[in-house]
């Protein structure tokens, strides 16, 4: 019985000197963590990625602190979290005071990442002298995540180094005034197609429609600043910026017009502005799924889709940054395609120009209605089946658009919004809809007597 009592109380002697509760531990975690969200989130939606990598330090760094607070005032001070809550704080504060550009931060991933794992061994050993049971074992948690992310990042900072020598620009690299953009054209005859890309996607993203319609005609893919091998601009571009990028990558090229232009998705209103500033170069167009440019009122959830939107797209640079891009990224292209897209999609830098270009839509779709009319040139309308059974408003909008002809034909593919792009099925559908505006403007016979 003796050496029963005994024991218990060595035990509780020689237990740690400091054990604040699970309950404190796990309190302290949470509010960090919802710190973070509502700096990032809420408060700083859409933020340059330093300043969103600041803001969510920050959040974390209040709650090291709060659980060095919590547990003092139970008389188990925990002075290693004193350290995180101060690494933490002070370089967040830094972050959102000097908002390092983004090459900067590209150049910080290859400092911090060691020095973040460094911290995280040194406060494991630390936290194991001052907590035990379940309270441990959620920091170990918490430091483990902080590990994988440095770790993360570091790698996702080599692969993007290489990306130029793994994947060299398949077109031809042109200057436009202060920057050079990317064309890669392929086939032959008149008159020559255009794509424009929709949010977060690049010149390989259209490899199936360019491989079904360059033995029709010459077809032509591009990177808008900031995309793909294109390079960036200091600042996000409005459609009439980027209409006038693609009208001098054209003529720079010596691709002749007029052009039948594709617009997928917001490269829709894109395509739009750009007919409206150079009717005259304009023979056809298409419309792949489009936005519309009247999309805030025409599709009734949409504000709060792109209110949404904005506070997720904010922190997709930094997410992508430790290296979660990888599991964001993935088109249904084929293999060899698709590998250029996926690495270029799990990229910051493709975040970056994401979010960007999210920002400017409002802008870009008013100047889009600036495009009253294309007379009776022919146009297409393909709507993917996805938005019009699923989105409220989507086929009204879709056949709204197509009231800018006289010679317009609206069509529906059996795919989803990305599908009319990527899938098999829906490419074959968007071949068609533009090889029969190339064969209308061709013979000059109208979309509508077919």
């Amino acid at each position: 019985m003796s050496i029963d009592v005994h024991r218990r109380v060595r035990s509780n002697a020689t237990s740690p000197g400091g054990r604040p509760g699970s309950r404190v531990v796990l309190g302290s975690l949470a509010c960090g963590l919802a710190a973070a969200l509502l700096l990032t989130m809420v408060v700083l939606p859409g933020a340059t990625e330093g300043v969103t990598v600041g803001a969510a330090l920050v959040g974390f760094g209040l709650g090291w602190a709060m659980l060095h607070v919590l547990g003092g005032r139970k008389g188990h001070p925990q002075p290693w979290a004193v350290v995180l809550a101060v690494a933490m704080t002070s370089t967040g504060a830094a972050l959102i005071s000097l908002a390092p550009s983004d090459h900067t931060m590209s150049l910080l991933t290859w400092v911090w990442p060691p020095l973040a794992l460094a911290l995280s061994g040194w406060t494991y050993v630390q936290m194991r002298r001052h907590l035990s049971g379940p309270g441990r074992w959620l920091v170990t948690i918490a430091l483990v995540l902080l590990a994988a992310a440095s770790a993360g990042a570091g790698l996702r900072n080599v692969a993007t180094d290489s990306f130029a020598s793994t994947f060299p620009a398949p077109g031809t690299i042109r200057s436009v005034g202060d920057h050079d953009l990317h064309l890669d054209c392929r086939g032959h005859g008149q008159p020559t197609v255009v794509l424009v890309s929709g949010l977060g996607e690049f010149s390989a993203s259209w490899a199936r429609i360019v491989d079904g319609v360059a033995p029709t005609t010459r077809v032509c893919a591009y990177d808008r600043a900031g995309q793909g091998w294109s390079d960036d601009v200091e600042h996000p571009q409005d459609g009439i910026a980027a209409a006038e990028d693609l009208h001098a990558l054209l003529a720079a090229a010596g691709e002749t017009g007029p052009f039948v232009l594709v617009g997928h998705s917001i490269g829709g209103p894109y395509a739009m502005t750009y007919a409206a500033n150079h009717a005259d170069e304009v023979a056809g167009m298409v419309l792949l799924d489009s936005t519309s440019p009247e999309q805030f009122t025409a599709i009734p959830s949409y504000p709060t889709q792109y209110a949404m939107m904005r506070r997720a797209y904010g922190v997709m640079p930094t997410l992508a940054r430790l290296g979660l891009g990888v599991a964001l990224a993935g088109s249904h292209l084929p293999a060899g395609d698709a590998a250029p897209v996926d690495a270029m999609s799990a990229t910051p830098r493709a975040g970056r120009n994401a979010r960007d270009e999210l920002s400017m839509l409002p802008v870009v779709f008013e100047q889009a209605r600036a495009l009253t009319t294309l007379g009776d040139r022919p146009l297409v309308v393909l709507a993917s089946a996805e938005n019009a059974r699923d989105t409220d408003g989507w086929t009204r909008a879709q056949e709204h658009m197509a009231e800018l002809s006289s010679d317009a034909v609206t069509r529906e593919a059996a795919t989803s919004h990305a599908g009319i792009v990527e899938d098999p099925g829906g490419a074959a559908a968007s071949v068609q809809a533009i090889t029969s505006v190339v064969r209308a403007v061709r013979t000059g016979t109208p979309l509508t007597t077919r």
